[in-house]
């Protein structure tokens, strides 16, 4: 059964269309890229995969739920438990340190073990030396890499991760696409990645193109390197 589906799928704002009749299946552990210009609906369809936004026809099922069906307590419940965001700037909070910012998912859900969790994470991503270090004393690859342990506190079942490496240089950008593909691989965990890059969309299972709303093509295997 897929994680995430997407059913018919359309969503405008002020009525201008910017996901039309889209239906798609990502399955468990799948690693998939959404390719496509600017404007062509990839971060529409990240919102609406992790339940941030609501389609204006159309169902999107994750985990066996109609994401909109859910009620406003049951939805911070869903994105606190199986969602987890990777953003292109990183969105880490300058006066946390690298470890605090792991960790402060969890304390906000009340979790216990929220610190020990957190350096598991970053032990994960190879960050644990950096735990002590704020922001700004990290350089870009190793800011994404904390913002994905942050993403992976909770161990979710889906990850959506938004130009990820659209922020690095393509040596640190390959290392993260390399280490998303291992978490994938070894976590099982579903991956949906919106880029503009045809090399970051190599690493991934599935290509989804799209344009003007609307998926392209069938949904093609990507040539692993």
């Amino acid at each position: 059964m897929a994680l995430l589906r997407f059913n018919r799928v359309s969503k405008s704002y002020s009525n201008v269309p910017a996901l039309v009749d889209v239906s798609l299946g990502v399955a468990r552990g799948e690693f998939v890229a959404l390719v496509g210009r600017s404007g062509c609906g990839k971060s529409t369809l990240l919102n609406l995969a992790g339940a941030m936004d609501f389609p204006t026809s159309g169902e999107v099922v994750l985990d066996g739920v109609v994401t909109s069906s859910l009620s406003e307590a049951a939805l911070t419940r869903l994105r606190r438990e199986k969602v987890g965001f990777i953003f292109q700037s990183f969105q880490l909070l300058p006066s946390l340190s690298a470890v605090e910012n792991v960790e402060l998912p969890l304390l906000l859900a009340r979790r216990p073990r929220a610190r020990q969790t957190a350096l598991d994470r970053l032990r994960q991503v190879e960050m644990e030396a950096y735990a002590a270090r704020l922001p700004y004393q990290l350089s870009g690859g190793e800011l994404q890499r904390v913002a994905i342990a942050r993403a992976l506190v909770h161990s979710p079942a889906l990850l959506l991760a938004d130009e990820p490496t659209g922020n690095l240089d393509s040596t640190t950008g390959d290392v993260i696409l390399q280490l998303l593909r291992r978490i994938a691989d070894t976590h099982q965990t579903t991956i949906l990645m919106a880029t503009h890059s045809v090399e970051a969309a190599a690493v991934t299972d599935t290509i989804v193109r799209l344009r003007d709303g609307r998926v392209q093509e069938v949904p093609e295997p990507a040539k692993r390197q």
